[in-house]
């Protein structure tokens, strides 16, 4: 029998283009379960009901601080891509290879499950220990395909910042995952048309 070794295990970097559709896909379904199940097992060790999250809260306007955050965001994300040369804001070209040939419905779906995956994780459970500023650090570190240029990882801390500042105001998750679940889902439509009509 052959002895394993260690040492030959040999990494090499992939590029997004040599990754199938399907295998994009399996691996954002993955990271969202994985992201979900820390979130879960983080909020048991604190004692607290992972459910009691997603109870909606007696007064509604909590949407306003979500529409109210997007239409930010939204806004400053247009600014950007017209002052701004294109490589300098580059993700490697993820998002358009998830949401270009993406149909519609599929878009909104992918979109709320990361937001609430996402959310319930580190506004839900880091928050509640290490408060905003160091969440968004985080926050923006995994999100590792902006790290290569300051100005998207700029912008991504300061949403993460955001939406912990919204949950702090609002009391309730459903701010932060709506403003989550509408961003992705108007600049996944948006990379959808736009890179379609090109094509």
């Amino acid at each position: 029998m052959k002895k394993f070794n260690i040492k030959n295990i040999k990494l090499r970097q992939v590029s997004v283009d040599q990754i199938d559709d399907r295998l994009l896909l399996i691996n954002l379904y993955l990271t969202q379960l994985l992201t979900l199940i820390i979130g879960i097992v983080w909020l048991l060790f604190q004692h607290r009901n992972p459910i009691r999250l997603f109870h909606f809260p007696e007064h509604s306007n909590f949407w306003m601080y979500g529409v109210g955050l997007t239409a930010v965001v939204i806004a400053v994300d247009v600014l950007i891509s017209k002052f701004v040369p294109e490589e300098a804001s580059d993700d490697g070209g993820i998002n358009e290879r998830l949401f270009r040939r993406r149909p519609i419905w599929h878009i909104v779906v992918m979109s709320f499950v990361v937001a609430v995956c996402e959310e319930m994780l580190f506004r839900g459970a880091m928050q509640q220990s290490f408060g905003p500023y160091w969440v968004s650090i985080i926050f923006a570190a995994i999100h590792v395909r902006y790290l290569r240029h300051w100005i998207p990882t700029g912008l991504v801390f300061s949403i993460s910042y955001g939406l912990g500042w919204i949950y702090i105001q609002s009391g309730t998750l459903w701010a932060p995952i709506l403003t989550h679940f509408l961003v992705d889902t108007v600049m996944g439509l948006i990379i959808r048309f736009r890179r379609y009509d090109e094509a």
